[in-house]
């Protein structure tokens, strides 16, 4: 079940959604519309009990490893 970034085109909010089936509509938590972009999100991987960004990318985040969490943006 894999947590999906999207971005809401009528309150420009960021937000996840953890996907349970295809047939999921996934709505704003802000301002509850449907119109919501699903976004590129950097990927990370655990080793050695610990997440961490691919070797040579760049999460864009200062306050994470992982480079997926809603603050990165």
């Amino acid at each position: 079940m894999p947590i999906y970034e999207y971005l809401c085109m009528k309150c420009k909010k960021d937000f996840e959604f953890l996907t349970l089936g295809k047939g999921d509509s996934v709505l704003c938590p802000e301002c509850n519309s449907s119109n919501v972009k699903r976004q590129i999100s950097a990927c990370s991987y655990k080793s050695n009990g610990q997440y961490s960004a691919p070797s040579g990318g760049s999460s864009g985040c200062a306050g994470c490893s992982s480079g997926s969490c809603a603050t990165c943006h």
